[in-house]
């Protein structure tokens, strides 16, 4: 019995899907539906039989595009859908590859295409959301090894990151920054000042090309000690990266997620988002920061491109000291095991 998985959303979204593949994988082959990015994310995964690649913004847009990507799923004889992203048009192309069985999340704008729903729990972690797609919503609480996300970095990510490695000296532990962020308000701006305070550790920053002028500021503030990664390794050599550090630090952002799917105890700090949406760190000692007491906080499901109110206290007042004492704590702990 051959199933489809359907996810073609953001990033992150595609990191915490892999609970859904191996669990969907328990009862026969699982191909997934997936952006090219996304793609690139999950190859290597042992749970997937075939990634099947649908650029829905570039070669595949419209409706030609989504006609021939319908006409190529009908071969796969597929006997279940699972709809982890909850598009009308993941629905549509669901259906028309004539799929009989459609589950996806009862407040998706595609509910009215499924043949069942399962109800979206706003007070679970997102992973245990999409998990619950295949196990239904009676499923007892699972445990956290079943919702935590697995990546499978390979011998080429391996050895990118080997030769990265090589350009930066001593012996320090390693400590990974993530600063950026396609949100604006989610852009932690005490990074550079957390690093400064951080003598006993090196750092990698990791990111995209887009995020290299926030890596010269965090190299800037403790020269030697930082290597800036940034666009130059691929998605899985940025999880490899990150499965070399003691400690991630990152905004609410993809980085969390890698590093998730990779076991490294990640420090995540929410501004104008919360742990409660449902996209907290899920790697063993890791911990989610953020100013409490602010009353206009949450302010966005995603974050603005800026603060509504101007002021933008929810990350301004988040003090690099605060941060930089977690991060000695788990570096200490790591040191002590």
């Amino acid at each position: 019995m051959a199933s489809l998985v359907f996810q073609t959303s953001f990033l992150g979204d595609t990191v915490l899907t892999t609970p859904l593949l191996a669990a969907v994988a328990t009862r026969g082959p699982v191909d997934a539906v997936v952006t090219p990015l996304g793609a690139t994310i999950l190859r290597g995964n042992p749970t997937v039989r075939e990634l099947i690649v649908y650029d829905k913004r570039g070669r595949d847009a419209g409706v030609l595009g989504l006609r021939r990507l319908a006409r190529r799923l009908r071969t796969g004889a597929y006997d279940a859908a699972y709809l982890a992203q909850g598009s009308l048009r993941s629905a549509v192309l669901a259906r028309a590859a004539r799929i009989a069985r459609r589950v996806g999340f009862d407040t998706s704008a595609g509910r009215a295409l499924y043949t069942e729903r399962v109800r979206y729990r706003r007070d679970a972690h997102h992973a245990e959301r999409l998990w619950r797609l295949a196990a239904g919503d009676a499923a007892p609480a699972p445990p956290l090894e079943a919702i935590r996300p697995h990546l499978y970095p390979g011998d080429e990510e391996r050895a990118a990151v080997d030769a990265l490695l090589e350009e930066l000296r001593g012996s320090e532990p390693l400590v990974a920054v993530a600063p950026g962020s396609i949100w604006g308000t989610k852009r932690w701006p005490h990074v550079a000042a957390m690093v400064s305070l951080l003598d006993e550790a090196r750092f990698v920053v990791i990111g995209s090309d887009e995020d290299s002028t926030l890596a010269e500021m965090v190299a800037a503030a403790a020269p030697g000690r930082v290597l800036d990664a940034t666009g130059r390794l691929t998605l899985l050599g940025s999880a490899e990266l990150i499965r070399r550090c003691a400690v991630l630090v990152a905004n609410d952002s993809a980085p969390t997620h890698l590093a998730s799917g990779v076991d490294t105890p990640t420090i995540t700090l929410f501004g104008p988002t919360v742990p409660a949406f449902g996209f907290g760190p899920l790697a063993p000692r890791s911990e989610a920061l953020g100013v409490d007491g602010l009353a206009c906080r949450p302010c966005h499901p995603h974050g603005p491109r800026e603060c509504p109110l101007g002021h933008f206290s929810c990350m301004r007042t988040l003090e690099p000291s605060r941060v930089a004492a977690k991060v000695r704590n788990l570096l200490s702990t790591t040191s002590a095991t």
